[in-house]
């Protein structure tokens, strides 16, 4: 679904004085927003790190993957 087709399903909810009050969209709409807003997400962050990554593995305090990869694969318990 383009964003576009999901803009275009999107139908309002309107109280007794035609005043808009909530949105209703489709579920096909809601995922491809969620996937759009993920994605914004991922881009800013990884425009963020830039500047940090550029400095090379060592100055921006990059992990070794042999040195966390036990940590990253034991299973999460809170």
């Amino acid at each position: 679904m383009s964003a576009v087709e999901m803009l275009q399903s999107v139908q309002y909810v309107v109280d007794p004085d035609g005043r808009p009050t909530a949105v209703q969209m489709s579920i096909d709409a809601w995922e491809t927003l969620l996937r759009w807003l993920e994605d914004v997400e991922d881009r800013a962050l990884v425009r963020a790190m830039l500047p940090r990554l550029r400095q090379g593995p060592q100055r921006a305090g990059a992990l070794r993957w042999d040195d966390v990869k036990d940590e990253w694969d034991a299973p999460q318990t809170e």
